[in-house]
């Protein structure tokens, strides 16, 4: 923690030419390695958009534009909320008022040089550690941004192969309806949506028995092996259907739905021939 503040950069700005050599000085002194310096308070917004400083060390009383002025330049400028300014001066009333403005901290005029040393030193350590963490924080963004995109790639690629494949998997959750299933797979095993959301979904075509003792097992919340079905689709041709599912629960062991797998039974048949 120690180099990085040492290594942090710094503006001093200031008209009066003595107060910037005495700062200069001071910091060097104390091991500050990266100081720049102004005496023309129009200048800054410009050198802190190129350089983007860890702190500004900015006077409150300048001919042409004030600190309160070059704050508000900065603030309009600023790609974060945080300003990194400690104003300088010999007004007691401007302490309040440049708080309010947006800095961050004040020292007053004539310099202590302790009070000078001790105030920028714990600046550049909030500076420093502020920084970390809206590094931190883009770093996290960035990979989850990259695990979300992994994952609908492998959530894709795993749709995919359902559709190819005669075996598919099949999920339902506690109102009957049957969930992130693909159109096709709805479509082949007759289920429709009903008008009423809270109502289960239809199962169009399906054997009245076969469909009968389907929601019975369901209502029963117990696993399933190998239930076979009946259906009839809309060309009026047989279709036969083999699955086995289990409920869900949650973990504080609710119930949340049913999952399973299943398989074209005719698929089966023409295989084991």
């Amino acid at each position: 923690m120690q180099l990085n503040i040492f290594d942090a950069s710094i503006l001093i700005v200031d008209d009066q030419a003595a107060n910037v050599l005495l700062l200069e000085q001071l910091l060097s002194e104390a091991g500050y390695t990266n100081l720049s310096m102004t005496m023309n308070p129009l200048d800054v917004c410009a050198l802190h958009q190129q350089h983007a400083y860890d702190l500004i060390l900015l006077d409150i009383q300048m001919p042409g534009m004030d600190g309160f002025q070059v704050m508000e330049g900065l603030k309009a400028e600023q790609k974060d909320s945080y300003l990194p300014v400690i104003v300088l001066t010999a007004q007691p009333m401007h302490k309040l008022k440049a708080l309010q403005a947006g800095a961050k901290d004040f020292i007053s005029k004539p310099f202590d040089l302790v009070e000078v040393k001790t105030r920028i030193h714990n600046m550049l350590e909030v500076r420093l550690l502020y920084k970390k963490l809206a590094e931190y924080n883009q770093q996290l963004e960035e990979t989850v941004n990259k695990r979300t995109a992994e994952l609908r790639d492998s959530e894709n690629r795993f749709r995919r192969l359902t559709e190819l494949a005669s075996d598919w998997s099949w999920e339902q959750d506690t109102e009957g309806h049957f969930i992130n299933m693909p159109d096709n797979l709805l479509n082949a095993l007759g289920i429709s949506r009903p008008n009423d959301p809270h109502q289960a979904d239809n199962l169009d075509g399906w054997n009245e028995n076969d469909r009968a003792k389907f929601n019975a097992i369901l209502a029963s919340r117990q696993p399933f092996v190998d239930f076979t079905f009946c259906r009839t689709n809309e060309r009026g041709q047989a279709q036969h259907f083999r699955i086995s599912g289990e409920p869900v629960l949650d973990a504080n062991g609710q119930f949340v739905g049913y999952r399973g797998l299943g398989t074209d039974y005719k698929v089966l048949i023409s295989v084991a021939s």
